[in-house]
């Protein structure tokens, strides 16, 4: 089987490089892939319905005198055991702008942060997932600076331009300059290839030394205990002059080429793709089900829902969520609604008209967030991001504090078919960080406030605090969840068409039938499951209230999943 895998790895090699640069590729590679000490895949399936996955940097909760990461495992420890099954670690590398996404050390763990033994110990208690920064490196890193003196193996880890090229065609995800010039330490000036920001150089996946060297960090961080890797702008990855630069075969190809890899030396060892594009775009990612990507970030649902409160009209929801597919058991969607960025906006294009997103950034606006843009090939700017915390947006006002509200936003996303994930600020129920837009000048510094965890805690102790109000039933939703096996990540799902004003889906399998029902109004609504083959008596999950599916009401944002009473 392991000749059979390193054919494949040959064979991809000689796709994205040709047969001659594609033989010292695999010259490069197999002894790194040879040594690995390779495990047996531990389980059948790549998820379950236990699986939810908290999205945190390692310093978000602080106590003084302890290392944040092992603060974080004291807090999980305590309070996440039954609902968390996976941690996602942002970043937690040395680095120098972005928050650490412009890495300065692929192989370390920022000593501000912990170590990895730190690291490690969480991995006794839960799943670990980590973030694999394939895209670019930091000016700052040594490699950088290897290659700026022009040590041997770094002589082209960097891709230069010459700056009077035609790049119109580039996609850019950013409003700022694609090349940035630098000075070589021979007096050379070079104009390197910047896709994000002047600090964050674009690796050279041309280069069979880069190519090795990425390598050797994704088996690194299998070894150190990731379960789940998270490809980081990975759209981007390939570069071609006269194209688009995104979504690239060879781009493709090199996903397919790191997951038979990981066939080769943890089968078990999944990879998420997170490229904030439309939703076709996205998917491609799946391949042909089992060769590419398992899971994919579902990039159109945070903006979508958002979009659903504001309106109070779930139309445009429903349509959309009836149309996602599944073709594999290999594959399934990552949903969320928050994360470490903004609320992304280009997944909307073509579902939204121009007015419809105008509205949403003027609810944005209204409640202390902010708009971030992207450069187009016309040299025109358009909405790229909404950076605002997903609590304040789905208030759509700075000065409500209806739980509910949020909380029903929440329960849509559970219902869904995919693995969720929880931004650990959207479970503490954090509002907009504006003074620390002030103080970074950066737009997404709204939704990354670092909290002292025995303020958190106190919170969490009072009763009538909003964190309280949020966290604990978003606790219980999470547990509820992961008890039903209809909420099998692949498990059938049917999206019903009730009421506007309500999100209804139908998950199922073999052994159990959920109607999962959210009122997305500020007013009673009343509804009717007639017409769906329901059966007679049904029991909401939550209340265990008994419930006759012909005819019920919800409250405003009140959200109910129904089963039989013997599911």
């Amino acid at each position: 089987m392991r000749v059979y895998r390193m054919n494949s790895v040959k064979q991809l090699l000689h796709k994205i490089y040709g047969e001659k640069t594609g033989n010292l590729a695999l010259e490069r590679l197999a002894p790194m892939i040879d040594k690995f000490p390779a495990r047996s895949k531990a389980k059948k399936e790549f998820f379950s319905q236990e699986d939810v996955v908290l999205i945190t940097y390692g310093d978000t909760l602080k106590k003084a005198g302890q290392a944040p990461i092992a603060t974080l495992h004291e807090f999980a420890a305590k309070y996440l055991q039954d609902a968390i099954s996976t941690i996602h670690f942002l970043p937690f590398f040395p680095y120098s702008s972005d928050d650490g996404f412009s890495v300065m050390d692929f192989f370390a763990i920022n000593p501000r942060l912990g170590s990895w033994d730190d690291v490690k110990a969480i991995g006794n208690d839960f799943g670990l997932m980590f973030d694999y920064v394939v895209n670019h490196f930091s000016s700052r890193s040594q490699w950088f600076a290897d290659y700026l003196a022009g040590e041997p193996g770094y002589e082209d880890f960097a891709i230069a331009v010459d700056p009077a090229t035609d790049l119109s065609m580039v996609t850019r995800p950013r409003s700022l300059p694609l090349l940035t010039e630098y000075k070589k330490n021979d007096g050379d000036t070079v104009h390197l290839w910047t896709t994000f920001s002047a600090d964050q150089i674009d690796f050279n996946f041309k280069s069979l030394d880069v190519l090795a060297k990425m390598v050797e960090v994704l088996l690194f961080y299998v070894q150190n205990g990731a379960m789940i890797l998270r490809q980081d702008a990975i759209a981007y990855l390939w570069k071609e002059i006269g194209t688009s630069c995104i979504h690239l075969d060879q781009t493709h190809d090199m996903v397919k080429l790191f997951r038979a890899i990981l066939d080769i030396v943890a089968p078990d060892v999944m990879i998420v793709t997170e490229t904030n594009v439309p939703h076709d775009e996205n998917i491609s990612y799946f391949g042909q089900g089992r060769d590419e990507a398992q899971m994919v970030y579902n990039f159109t649902l945070p903006p979508l829902l958002f979009y659903s409160f504001v309106n109070e009209d779930c139309t445009v929801l429903t349509d959309w969520a009836a149309g996602l597919r599944l073709e594999s058991p290999d594959n399934t969607f990552f949903n969320f609604t928050a994360s470490h960025d903004g609320i992304g906006v280009r997944p909307l294009e073509g579902i939204l008209r121009s007015q419809e997103l105008d509205n949403l950034i003027d609810v944005v606006k209204a409640n202390d967030g902010q708009v971030s843009y992207k450069r187009n090939p016309d040299g025109s700017d358009s909405p790229y991001e909404l950076n605002i915390t997903y609590v304040d947006a789905i208030l759509a006002s700075k000065n409500s504090d209806t739980a509910s509200r949020f909380l029903a936003a929440q329960a849509v996303q559970y219902a869904l078919p995919g693995v969720p994930a929880t931004y650990i600020h959207s479970l503490l129920g954090s509002r907009n960080w504006t003074e620390g837009v002030k103080q970074t000048g950066r737009a997404r510094s709204v939704n990354r406030e670092q909290l002292q965890v025995d303020r958190v805690m106190a919170d969490l102790n009072d009763p009538a605090s909003f964190r309280s109000r949020i966290f604990y039933p978003y606790l219980d939703l999470i547990k509820i969840r992961r008890a039903q096996k209809a909420f099998h990540p692949n498990a059938d799902f049917e999206i019903l068409e009730i009421d506007p004003k309500m999100f209804a889906i139908k998950r199922y399998c073999e052994d159990q039938t959920i109607y999962a029902l959210t009122n997305i109004s500020s007013t009673e609504t009343t509804a009717s499951l007639t017409g769906t083959e329901s059966p007679g008596q049904m029991t909401d999950l939550f209340t265990a209230d008994k419930i006759d599916p012909k005819s019920f009401t919800l409250k405003p944002y009140q959200y109910a999943w129904l089963t039989t009473e013997d599911s």
